[in-house]
């Protein structure tokens, strides 16, 4: 009881996570780490439960939720948010240095974009059909780069090979980055309330430009769209709560010319009242992680919006929409401002809770 068992696969793993911890426990919140257990096929890496011991009642992603449907939470969210916020900001400006990518834990980054990785896999080594929404038409990823897109009123091209070929070039070992001590995968699932930070496979020196990127991706589509929609297993796993999402991206229009090789689409980013706030609260409090645009956080953003889902998972609906994300985020004429806005719906069940939901803090 109070003691959380992770699954962990070598001594070698185990003794990286073990090393990641122990460089943040004295710089922010963390559970105990009360020991490792040797099994015969695994280690066991004996955490403090933070729930059980009523140190934390629910992860981020259920204070968005719950924030999406009762505005009476929005506060208990900004004080989250801005915790993660200033705990990044703290490691970029105490533990800091500009270090070659190669330094940093290779796992959500470089590992994903060397040749024969990750990206390689999903896009490049097949030619992935693509149903256009409102149309009967299917064109395949190779013959969309042919295409120009009209999105929201921007002209964009959808060249995911060329993207790879850029992204390997921003992204390369010897390029110098700033890194800081940070746990690494800042995504919902893994932040506590009242803040405290959970998993550390990823801990050690990372990029303050990619730790951005992380997190307002997840924040804007990761975690209210894609991961409960493709991922429904993890999320419905991973979360307290696992209340239904409410974000809602959507191709209102699609209009396609073959014989000029245009599409004209029309989209809106819907999200929860709570989900827009914190994605503007987390691009307030990140300013200095990425500077006041994209071109510190672009080629990390390109990686999380590439890297996360397997395309061959999408519907076209959804795979275009993640392609053309793609392109506006690598235009440079985007704004951060611009590119991160959302549609924000009501709220929902406005003042109802079930019982198992606590209430704001």
């Amino acid at each position: 009881m109070g003691t959380f068992p992770k699954p962990v696969g070598t001594r070698e793993q185990a003794e990286a996570e073990v090393k990641g911890w122990t460089r943040l426990a004295s710089r922010i919140s963390v559970p105990a780490l009360h020991g490792e257990v040797a099994l015969p096929d695994r280690r066991l890496l004996a955490y403090e439960d933070v729930f059980a011991t009523g140190r934390c009642e629910v992860l981020m992603g259920d204070v968005i939720a719950l924030a999406d449907r009762d505005p009476a939470v929005l506060p208990r969210l900004d004080r989250l948010v801005d915790g993660v916020c200033a705990d990044l900001r703290a490691a970029a400006e105490e533990t800091g240095k500009r270090v070659p990518l190669a330094d940093c834990v290779p796992d959500l980054y470089l590992d994903r974009i060397r040749p024969g990785g990750r990206l390689d896999r999903w896009y490049l080594r097949r030619d992935l059909p693509i149903a256009l929404p409102h149309t009967h038409m299917t064109v395949t990823l190779r013959e969309l780069a042919d295409y120009t897109i009209t999105a929201n009123g921007r002209r964009l091209t959808l060249n995911v090979a060329d993207t790879i070929d850029s992204l390997r070039h921003s992204l390369a070992p010897d390029r110098l980055w700033l890194a800081g001590l940070t746990q690494g995968d800042t995504t919902e699932p893994n932040i506590a309330d009242p803040l405290c930070w959970l998993d550390f496979e990823f801990a050690g020196r990372n990029t303050a430009a990619g730790e951005a990127a992380n997190l307002i991706w997840y924040l804007m589509a990761l975690g209210g769209w894609l991961v409960p929609r493709y991922q429904p297993d993890v999320y419905a796993r991973s979360l307290r709560l696992a209340l239904p999402p409410l974000t809602r991206p959507r191709i209102e229009h699609l209009e396609l010319n073959e014989g000029r090789r245009h599409i004209d689409v029309r989209y809106f980013w819907d999200t929860g009242p709570g989900r827009s706030a914190a994605v503007t609260r987390a691009l307030g409090g990140l300013r200095g992680e990425g500077g006041s645009g994209l071109e510190e956080i672009r080629a990390f953003l390109a990686l999380r919006i590439l890297g996360v889902i397997p395309a061959s998972r999408l519907t076209g609906h959804d795979l275009l929409l993640v392609l053309i994300n793609l392109a506006e985020s690598q235009d440079p004429l985007t704004a951060i401002g611009t590119f991160f806005t959302t549609t924000q719906a009501p709220h929902r069940n406005s003042g109802e809770r079930s019982s198992n939901v606590p209430a704001p803090a």
